[in-house]
């Protein structure tokens, strides 16, 4: 009986010192989560996005990000490292990219701009050859193209490559736990090779979008819960302010729609967890040392909105069933609106008359 009381005693020690002790990773720093208001206007549930169908990829996964090429056939990202090509639902591969892909957009030229989150930026030409225009490891998230071609892009994490992990999700993740401020946003200009950090020290950046005019860029700085303004041009051109602060779940891309609307996904909705434990950074540390399987997981939801440049929500669409979990974004054109997926081998599309 004392022994079987010593080696339960023992296990019982190791384990408390592994949870205290055992490097992790992560240098968790303390910050103070805003209250979450919940699903209140103007954010408040509905069934909007019921009317999604989805356009059958087949054998690929995970259409994060898509535009709207020249040649009218929607441009997606995928998790296999492929862009594919739709139009009237058929779907066919493109080019393969590598690594992860992420954000998409389309460049003056009809070429495609890609932001890779193993690779970096890509640039893919009309006839789908793939050329990198700026490596490295960091984790490239979203971007956007100004008038003047200079392209605008964020790293997510300077500290927590998607490359190293191989995994987009896991290394998400310990940037929420740890709240660095590891992420950044930078203009590159393709005319010059160079490339200048705008922004830094964000706690997690993960869309971009630019207005019409090119005269300011739009931000998620997702771990804040919040999107961000920062001029370009004009009287207050360097300066950034807040223009969404306090949402309801995790901020995913963005993208400039029609009359003036920006559209983000909210991948994910607010975990009280992660709130909770926002000021207690050794608690965050446990938490990584605890099997995988027992960690806390993103809640299930579908959830994209719209909102113009004064910060005004504009748009809000729900689906209580989720069939299309974890949107990222929206891509809007005169007819429809394709919403990108983190998952699943469907990319989900409704037709704006029936909204």
């Amino acid at each position: 009986m004392r022994k079987s009381l010593s080696i339960a005693g023992s296990l019982l020690l190791a384990t408390i010192l592994y949870l205290l002790l055992w490097p992790v990773p992560v240098d968790p720093v303390a910050w103070q989560a805003p209250v979450d208001r919940g699903l209140v206007d103007p954010f408040a549930p509905n069934d909007l996005l019921q009317v999604a169908t989805g356009i059958d990829l087949g054998d690929y996964e995970g259409p994060e990000d898509a535009t709207i090429g020249p040649d009218g056939y929607v441009y997606t990202t995928t998790l296999s490292g492929h862009v594919l090509r739709i139009r009237n639902r058929r779907v066919e591969a493109f080019a393969f990219a590598g690594g992860r892909p992420l954000g998409i957009e389309v460049d003056r030229d009809g070429s495609l701009v890609v932001a890779n989150s193993w690779l970096g930026l890509q640039r893919i030409s009309r006839s789908g050859e793939v050329e990198t225009l700026l490596g490295g490891d960091a984790f490239a998230n979203n971007l956007a193209i100004g008038p003047d071609g200079v392209i605008y892009f964020t790293e997510a994490s300077r500290k927590f490559s998607a490359r190293a992990f191989r995994d987009t999700m896991e290394a998400t993740l310990y940037d929420v736990m740890e709240h660095g401020g590891h992420g950044r946003v930078v203009a590159y200009d393709p005319a010059t090779g160079e490339a200048t950090v705008l922004l830094e020290q964000l706690a997690y950046a993960n869309g971009i979008a630019i207005s019409t005019t090119g005269d300011f860029l739009v931000v998620v700085e997702m771990n804040e819960y919040r999107v961000l303004k920062h001029w370009l041009t004009g009287p207050n051109a360097g300066e950034t302010e807040v223009l969404l602060e306090n949402l309801p779940g995790f901020g995913d891309n963005l993208k400039t729609g029609l009359n003036g609307r920006f559209w983000l996904g909210i991948a994910a909705p607010r975990k009280s967890i992660v709130d909770r434990l926002s000021g207690k950074p050794w608690l965050r540390k446990v938490i990584l040392r605890l099997p995988k399987a027992v960690r806390p997981a993103a809640d299930v939801s579908s959830h994209v909105i719209a909102f113009d440049a004064e910060g005004e929500v504009l748009m809000n669409l729900h689906d209580p069933d989720a069939r299309y979990p974890m949107l990222t974004g929206v891509l809007e054109t005169q007819r429809n609106l394709y919403l990108t997926t983190l998952f699943g081998n469907t990319l989900p599309v409704i037709a704006k008359k029936d909204l």
